[in-house]
């Protein structure tokens, strides 16, 4: 079943190309899932409450485990464009944090983010890798708020933070979840290198075109863990 954005109260509409705008309800590996056709930024002039109401949605129909997938730029000069990136932790490099404002009960006031990526989970996925030889690399993302790709000396500060990718997503999404007891796993799909001898140029064209390629490894690769979980 499909339902559009547009027909949902409350719910924003993406502005982005490639990015439908629908709730799909169906099967994977044998479990009930809701799945996210296009996805909302904060580049969009969309509020952080806003982008991660979906998130509250989610939850409230009793969902415990939110998968998370982005399109980033590789800070780790070890990555190669196509890599798949499990994501272990992040940096939250947004100007506003989506839990600010009066507490909504689902969670705590302060909510601990040691294991804001489930082990549990990266482990599942890293034991599926080896059984399909399949590449993934691990590393921590770093969320800006976009829409501008980053120049090279921001690549480089970012990776001198820790940063081993960076996109303009998932941040404030895994907050949320967070917040709501929800188990997270995240991977981001290496579009471009931002630290090379020659820094690439970035498009959005590009960047589409490379996350289209590695579609069949990751939706393998998904629904095996969730054949599993």
């Amino acid at each position: 079943m499909e339902i559009a954005y547009k027909d949902i109260p409350n719910f924003p509409v993406s502005t982005v190309e490639g990015h439908d705008g629908k709730l799909i309800f169906g099967k994977l590996g044998g479990k009930e899932v809701l799945a996210m056709k296009g996805r909302f930024h904060y580049y969009e002039g969309y509020s952080m409450q806003e982008v991660t109401f979906p998130v509250r949605v989610m939850y409230e129909l009793g969902i415990r485990t939110l998968i998370v997938s982005n399109a980033a730029g590789g800070a780790n000069t070890t990555f190669k464009v196509g890599d798949l990136m499990v994501i272990t932790d992040h940096i939250n490099g947004f100007p506003a944090n989506p839990l600010r404002g009066q507490n909504v009960p689902t969670g705590p006031r302060f909510p601990d983010m040691h294991e804001a990526y489930s082990h549990e989970l990266v482990e599942l996925a890293d034991d599926i890798a080896r059984e399909n030889n399949l590449r993934i690399v691990h590393g921590t993302y770093y969320g800006t708020q976009g829409p501008s790709f980053e120049t090279p000396a921001e690549y480089r500060a970012y990776h001198i933070l820790g940063a081993d990718a960076v996109g303009m997503s998932t941040v404030p999404e895994v907050i949320v979840a967070r917040h709501c007891g929800m188990k997270v796993f995240g991977i981001s799909v290496i579009t471009n290198m931002g630290i090379t001898n020659q820094p690439e140029t970035a498009s959005h064209e590009e960047v589409q075109e490379v996350g289209n390629s590695v579609q069949p490894r990751i939706k393998m690769l998904i629904k095996k863990m969730t054949e599993r979980m």
